[in-house]
């Protein structure tokens, strides 16, 4: 199957679950992540009209998006791995979204930037929703406090929350959970759901998915 059909199959499933879970057409938007795969994997889904796109690193994003935003300017780049410290001010200079602010160092690095740059991109907090030792997120007993401390203590422009669930165990409840902490504090755009999930995470709130391999397909090179 080539890559457009399977876009659109993904759009296809999308308005589906939008209106199983009786949502407005159009509520859910679908970030595209294209990590690890070449321009010219991305270009035809621009073609195609697509501008919702997500990559995992910086020095990736670095290397493919330029020559594509020169050709595609209204295109919008979402940055939802882990953010280093030290590449801060380049993460804020490429991407219009950053899903993954996860601590408090990383949150006034870009505020810092932000002031220097004069502008910021879209954030969300990242939760670890499943409170795993691997993964990168606020605990989501620290998640008020965190939410406070980016929103109203830096004056940062929050949108949402984002988290991955365990992938051993059924994502609902952890849904619920992010939909709980974004209602109780006044934020409207919940970054949940992927390949293998985004139907149950559309009946849970999400307003962003991030489907990558039933749209690219397998990964085969490897993340370092």
């Amino acid at each position: 199957m080539g890559v457009i059909q399977s876009y659109r199959e993904v759009l296809s499933a999308i308005a589906d679950a939008e209106s199983e879970a009786e949502r407005d057409s159009g509520a859910v938007t679908l970030v595209a992540v294209s990590k690890t795969f070449p321009s010219e994997a991305i270009r035809p889904v621009l073609e195609a009209g697509h501008r919702q796109f997500g990559e995992n690193r910086v020095q990736e994003a670095e290397e493919k998006w330029p020559g594509l935003r020169a050709d595609f300017p209204d295109l919008s780049l979402h940055l939802i791995g882990p953010l280093q410290s030290n590449k801060t001010k380049n993460a804020v200079s490429l991407f219009d979204v950053i899903e993954s602010v996860d601590r408090p160092k990383i949150a006034k690095a870009i505020a810092r930037e932000a002031d220097s740059q004069g502008k910021c991109p879209d954030l969300f907090i990242q939760i670890n929703i499943g409170e795993e030792s691997q993964k990168a997120g606020i605990p989501p007993a620290e998640a008020d406090a965190f939410i406070t401390t980016v929103r109203d203590d830096l004056g940062l422009p929050l949108k949402g929350l984002m988290c991955i669930p365990p992938h051993e165990e059924p994502p609902a409840p952890f849904f619920a959970l992010m939909r709980k902490i974004a209602e109780r504090n006044g934020l409207a755009a919940l970054s949940m759901g992927m390949s293998a999930d985004f139907e149950t995470a559309i009946r849970f709130g999400a307003t962003h998915v991030r489907v990558g391999s039933a749209i690219f397909g397998a990964r085969t090179k490897p993340q370092a």
